[in-house]
C-alpha cells in the first residue's frame, strides 16, 4: 500500500504515519542524514582526492566522469560498479579497492568528532523506543564510525544492531539491499512488519528491493516530492510530524539486551 502526504512536506496527513507507525515493528534508519548530517562540517571532495591519489599510485586510469567525482561515497560505488565490474576481482584489484575503502573508513572515524545528532532524533528514538519499536541502522557508512557515533552521541542503547558498509564488497551499497536484508533476518521479523527511514533515492530503492516500506526525511521540498511519486510510503522534510505521530501511539515499552550480547 502506498500512503501519501501534502506538498508541504511538513504537516501529517491525516492518520497516515500514525497507520504507518503502529504496523511497524521495527524501524530501520539511514545512518548519514536521518541520524546526523555526518558530513556537514567535514567536506568529502579532500577525501575523494585523497582516494584517487592512492588509484592513481596503484596505476588505475579513471574515466573521465569518474575522475571529475568529488563525493567519496559515490566514488567508492562508481569504482566497484563502473571501474571494476567483475564478479570476482583478481587479487589485486579486491585489494586497491580494500586500500581506497578503508580511506574513506578513516575519514569516517574523523568525522565522528565533528558530527552533531540530527534535530529531534534522540527524541524520536525515546518515542519509538517507548511504543515497543525494534530499532536498527543501515548505513553506506562503515560499522566501525556508526557505533563510535552513537557511543559518543549516548545513542548506543537505542539501537539493536548496525549494519553498514561490506568493506570486501562494495557492490552491496545502498541501493542494493544487501544491509537492509540483513537487518531483516538479524530481527526476524517479515519485510512488510519493517520500515526504513532515509533521507536519499538510494535509500528508497533498497528498501523497494527488499519489500519494506519506506519513510522520506528529505532536505527540501523537491526530493520529498520526488519520493512520494517514486511510491515512498510517507514523505516530509521534518522528524517534527513523525515524532508526533510515534508520542500518539500508546505505550510499550521495550528493553534491550546489554550492548555486545
Amino acid at each position: 500500500m502506498t500512503l501519501q502526504k501534502p506538498e508541504d512536506g511538513d504537516s501529517p496527513d491525516g492518520d497516515v504515519l500514525p497507520r504507518l507507525l503502529a504496523r511497524s515493528e521495527a524501524l530501520l534508519f539511514d545512518f548519514d542524514g536521518p541520524v546526523t548530517r555526518f558530513f556537514a562540517d567535514y567536506p568529502t571532495a579532500p577525501v575523494a582526492d585523497e582516494m584517487k591519489d592512492l588509484l592513481a599510485d596503484r596505476r588505475v586510469r579513471l574515466p573521465p566522469a569518474v575522475e571529475a567525482y568529488q563525493d567519496s561515497h559515490g566514488l567508492l560505488h562508481l569504482l566497484r560498479s563502473e571501474v571494476f565490474p567483475e564478479d570476482r576481482p583478481d587479487a589485486e584489484t579486491q585489494k586497491t579497492l580494500e586500500l581506497v575503502e578503508s580511506i574513506v573508513t578513516a575519514h569516517e572515524y574523523r568525522a565522528v568528532q565533528k558530527a552533531r545528532p540530527e534535530d529531534g532524533i534522540a527524541s524520536l528514538l525515546t518515542a519509538l523506543h517507548g511504543r515497543g519499536k525494534r530499532l536498527v541502522v543501515v548505513s553506506n557508512n562503515a560499522e566501525g564510525p556508526v557505533r563510535a557515533f552513537l557511543d559518543v552521541a549516548g545513542l548506543t542503547h537505542r539501537f539493536e544492531g548496525v549494519f553498514g558498509r561490506d568493506p570486501h564488497e562494495l557492490r552491496h551499497m545502498k541501493p542494493h539491499p544487501r544491509c537492509v536484508e540483513m537487518a531483516i533476518g538479524f530481527l526476524g521479523l517479515s519485510p512488510e512488519a519493517c520500515l526504513l527511514v532515509g533521507d536519499q533515492l538510494t535509500d528508497l530503492e533498497a528498501a523497494h528491493q527488499a519489500g519494506v516500506p519506506f519513510l522520506g526525511y528529505a532536505r527540501n521540498t523537491a526530493v520529498a516530492r520526488r519520493m512520494r511519486a517514486e511510491r515512498a510510503a510517507w514523505a516530509g522534510t521534518s522528524l517534527r510530524p513523525v515524532l508526533a505521530a510515534a508520542e500518539a501511539l500508546p505505550a510499550a515499552p521495550r528493553t534491550l539486551p546489554p550492548h555486545g550480547s
